[in-house]
């Protein structure tokens, strides 16, 4: 009985782990997903900094000076730059709020775990509390039976010593048979 519960116990908990790592895995993925696009930005963002930067330092005016050209290119690649940098904190925002969704769904699940974990000790526990009142029980029952038993085995010596008694005192008390002549059988002999 007591393998039996370790097995569904075992059992149980195999099934619990699995539903969380699943559950884990493709959490993590998404995140990791997330991720990979925040650091495919950041590339870009880097890219389009080195193009500022470069743009920066082209001077194609007279006497070495930058042109309107020059600085609204510059100013393009800027602002660029202010977009790619929103994406990143728009997708950040994201990924802030889905790395607290997991928390919170890992405290959740861990608040359940510890609830059903809770639920079944006591369960284990009643039914302990069950098995020892019924052990009791059947052990009081078992007393009770060899007691009847006994008083049986001793009712019956009792009797049977009594029933012997009886007989035997019967033929001491019984005087002898003696055998009655009687008249008829005297009357046919003659």
């Amino acid at each position: 009985m007591n393998i039996m519960k370790k097995f569904i116990l075992l059992l149980l908990f195999s099934f619990f782990a699995a539903s969380v790592f699943s559950r884990q895995s493709s959490d993590s993925n998404a995140y990791k997903l997330q991720r990979k696009k925040i650091n495919t930005m950041l590339a870009q963002r880097a890219q389009k900094f080195g193009q500022y930067d470069e743009s920066l330092t082209k001077h194609t005016g007279i006497f070495g000076f930058q042109t309107k050209k020059d600085i609204r290119r510059s100013n393009d690649i800027l602002m660029d730059i202010v977009k790619t940098d929103n994406d990143v904190y728009r997708e950040l925002k994201i990924l802030f709020d889905y790395h607290v969704f997991q928390q919170t769904q890992i405290q959740d699940h861990s608040k359940e775990t510890e609830q059903s974990t809770l639920g079944y000790m006591i369960t284990i526990n009643k039914l302990r509390k069950q098995i020892d009142v019924l052990k009791a029980d059947a052990e009081a029952q078992r007393q009770q039976d060899e007691k009847i038993r006994n008083i049986l085995i001793i009712a019956v010596l009792a009797l049977t010593a009594f029933i012997f008694l009886m007989l035997t005192f019967r033929k001491r008390k019984r005087p002898p048979v003696k055998a009655k002549r009687t008249t008829r059988t005297t009357k046919r002999r003659t």
